[in-house]
């Protein structure tokens, strides 16, 4: 069985991240993709993310029609800062050594994975599937070559519609009050005016 994998912090859920997930599913024949909201990621430990609860719940609702997504909340649960690494680890050990791991990662995210915990280790553990990100052009697989040895056997590229969204743009048109029309599902537009989220 083949599963996807894809981590962010998903504040909020968009668009753009229901559109990668499901084209890279079906490009790939997953047979399912897990969204997996980080706890404390490490890499954004300079801004602060709204709870854990707010993030599963749009989640919830983002996937809600799509029988193909699922949560996995490993991160969320585990104390301390999410490591992908780690993570990766623990979900082979969940799922069987029959399943394997596709892990999507964006162009922006290929690019910093040499600085990430033990990239060597995860690059063995599970398939890349880089996609790429508007604005953002896709490492050189030479340079990520010398810094991760082998990564280029374990690396796959996906061309995916490029939508322009991103959760910092979706957070500054709450705090102005700007429509989210198209941005986020409609169920996840109602939970984020509910529940007041990003207003100040």
């Amino acid at each position: 069985m083949d599963i996807g994998i894809f981590g962010g912090t998903f504040d909020p859920i968009h668009m753009g991240h229901l559109t990668v997930a499901e084209e890279v599913r079906v490009k790939l024949g997953l047979s399912q993709l897990f969204f997996v909201p980080a706890g404390q990621p490490w890499l954004k430990a300079d801004r602060p993310i709204s709870p854990a609860e707010h993030r599963l719940a749009m989640l919830s609702l983002a996937i809600a029609d799509n029988h193909h997504f699922a949560i996995s909340t490993i991160e969320i649960e585990r104390p301390g800062p999410s490591y992908t690494v780690d993570t990766i680890a623990a979900l082979k050990r969940n799922l069987g050594v029959e399943v394997k791991i596709f892990f999507l990662l964006g162009s922006d995210a290929l690019a910093e994975l040499p600085q990430w915990k033990e990239p060597s280790r995860l690059v063995q553990m599970c398939q890349l599937v880089a996609f790429n990100r508007p604005g953002a052009s896709l490492s050189s697989l030479e340079l990520l070559e010398s810094a991760i040895p082998g990564i280029s056997q374990r690396i796959s590229f996906v061309e995916v519609s490029q939508i322009d969204i991103s959760a910092t743009q979706i957070r500054n048109r709450v705090a102005q009050g700007a429509s989210l029309h198209q941005l986020v599902p409609q169920a996840v537009e109602r939970y984020i005016l509910g529940q007041r989220l990003y207003t100040e």
